[in-house]
């Protein structure tokens, strides 16, 4: 077990959970590919600040919800690398409306990215994780996706359904050596809670036991264990980070 000489893959990489994931994956000995949209400054700094700890991080400017752009992206990954050991689908976005409001776009902007996108790249890597009998697939669900939260009718509706593709695959490719979990975070310190308004954020955390946020660093170390250190054994998991919140 270790993560020296691993491929990762990694959706979404140049900020939040996604850079945190990238830079705990680095620390731990993998070589990381990693994705962004948008951001390339930010892209091309995490590509640096991996060098200069003496990993490897190469990043993907890619459009996950475009099949096309994620055949491309994963066949350079693996004529790069030579293959793909470790999968973490964390792309994601949000445009939060209540359903009375929210347009077919809003809609179909979220699904396409959020679900769509993870079938595309998972699609995609499958083959060469079969070929060789072995891999980890984690996938970044949310609470929003148990519990559902309003405003939120896209958003709770993909990491739901991140969930049930979670619990499909684990279940085809169980046989074959490859696991696939979840983690479902609650609110985590990103630059989403940061914009949020005092009151608003006072409200979410009011709800949270822990009194606190979840920090990204706490996600990348789960999708960590996950990725390497679980027992193949364990598959089809969903693994809630909520700070107790959903205790009944």
């Amino acid at each position: 077990m270790g993560f020296e000489g691993k491929i990762a893959l990694v959706t979404g990489g140049s900020r939040g959970i996604g850079k945190s994931i990238v830079l705990d994956l680095i620390k731990k000995g993998a070589k990381v590919a990693f994705t962004y949209l948008s951001g390339e400054k930010e892209a091309l700094e995490l590509q640096s600040q991996a060098a200069s700890m003496g990993g490897d991080a190469v990043a993907f400017r890619v459009d996950v919800g475009n099949f096309e752009d994620a055949k491309r992206m994963c066949n350079e990954v693996v004529g790069k690398f030579g293959r793909i050991d470790i999968l973490v689908n964390n792309a994601g976005k949000t445009r939060d409306k209540t359903l009375l409001v929210m347009e077919p776009d809003d809609w179909n902007d979220v699904i396409n990215t959020n679900l769509t996108g993870m079938f595309n790249v998972t699609k995609n890597c499958i083959f060469h994780m079969l070929k060789n009998k072995s891999g980890r697939i984690v996938n970044l669900s949310s609470i929003s996706g148990i519990e559902g939260l309003p405003g939120q009718t896209n958003y709770s509706a993909s990491k739901a359904g991140i969930i049930g593709f979670t619990r499909a695959l684990a279940k085809e490719v169980a046989a074959y050596g490859i696991t696939v979990n979840t983690v479902a975070p609650g609110g985590v310190k990103t630059a989403m809670i940061e914009g949020m308004s005092d009151k608003a954020r006072e409200a979410l955390l009011a709800t949270v036991p822990a009194r606190r946020f979840c920090e990204p660093e706490e996600v990348a170390n789960v999708v960590a264990y996950l990725a390497d250190e679980s027992p193949t054994y364990m598959t089809g998991n969903v693994i809630v980070l909520d700070g107790g919140s959903g205790i009944g």
